[in-house]
């Protein structure tokens, strides 16, 4: 690895990203307007549907539990589920083996769910809690900031690798001493630039606005974008290793990139979805990228907590990024 000419690279690559004015209006307006959308569209009182915690679901045998439009969410630890309690994300929370309930006395959804519940268990033991609610605004903020990191890493690295190729750009550089290795990392490290600036660009910029809800450590929130954003680039390294074509790498980066949108978590909660879906979600970068940064945010995890999804994002960053290296080509010929 020679760092001089690593850094050679690294610098042409950020002065082509930021001369390109257009490129660069898209990566800051773009998640800015979704903010701004969702926050007046989502502005209203939300779901009609209620949702109801219970502490080990999987052991609970009550009549309650089959009851229509209510949706029921297992929870494993009862303080957690106080958190989304008091945070309005679920309307309230059921202990069978301890026969007790939580109520959140600023909810009238939770008021309803009480009534309800009381028809049918009158000798449960109710308890109150409290708290701020978080907006959709606040909940989806990591999922419209991932998703813009996500097309920034994928089609700003596959794109650009490609073009190089098609223009025997890449052809030319094989003829220096610059090896594969070094210039994939330097696609990386320079990515990972732009993305983090921008994105911190844009944080900034509508925290202004929206006072966005943050319980946890921003130092937290900034070393699992940074992993994801790793990963990310490297997924993209990978799709681009082999491809000569604009259209089948366009082609290749929305076969990769629409799973993620949808099953990411990025507009909606996984938790009552399909263990297949779930399964199938935890192997996609984006999930693990969000969902990190989604507790940091609302339920103000450290990095210990979130240690499952940065351990996940590790490992893909490795494998993504060893197989790009080892089957990256210079030209366009196969």
């Amino acid at each position: 690895m020679n760092f001089k000419r690593l850094f050679a690279v690294i610098k042409a690559r950020n002065i082509e990203f930021f001369r390109d004015k257009s490129s660069l209006g898209w990566n800051l307006f773009f998640p800015i307007l979704m903010l701004a959308g969702l926050s007046f569209v989502f502005s209203g009182d939300g779901k009609s549907v209620y949702k109801v915690g219970v502490i080990n679901l999987e052991t609970v045998q009550s009549t309650f539990i089959e009851t229509r439009y209510v949706d029921f969410i297992d929870y494993q630890d009862s303080s957690l589920a106080t958190l989304k309690l008091e945070q309005h994300a679920i309307d309230f929370i059921i202990d069978f083996t301890e026969k007790k309930y939580w109520v959140n006395q600023g909810s009238p959804n939770s008021y309803l769910v009480e009534k309800m519940f009381f028809g049918q268990h009158n000798d449960f033991t109710r308890l109150e809690t409290h708290g701020e609610k978080i907006r959709y605004v606040d909940w989806v903020l990591p999922g419209i900031l991932g998703m813009n990191m996500m097309f920034s890493c994928l089609f700003g690295v596959g794109y650009v690798i490609v073009r190089y190729r098609k223009n025997s750009v890449l052809k030319r550089l094989k003829a220096t001493p610059l090896s594969a290795l070094e210039f994939v990392s330097a696609q990386l490290i320079s990515r990972i630039f732009i993305v983090m600036f921008m994105t911190s660009v844009v944080y900034i910029g509508c925290n202004f606005f929206f006072d966005f809800y943050m319980l946890g450590s921003y130092f937290d929130l900034f070393i699992i974008a940074v992993l994801g954003a790793i990963s990310l680039i490297s997924l993209g390294l990978l799709v681009a290793s082999r491809s000569k074509s604009e259209e089948l790498i366009g082609g290749l980066l929305n076969l990769t990139s629409w799973p993620m949108m949808l099953l990411s978590g990025v507009w909606f909660s996984l938790e009552g979805a399909p263990n297949a879906v779930k399964v199938f979600a935890d192997l996609l970068p984006l999930t693990h990228l969000v969902a990190g940064a989604r507790k940091v945010i609302t339920e103000g995890a450290t990095l210990v907590d979130i240690s499952y999804h940065v351990t996940a994002l590790l490992i893909m960053s490795t494998i993504c990024l060893a197989l790009g290296s080892y089957l990256f080509s210079w030209n366009t010929e196969r």
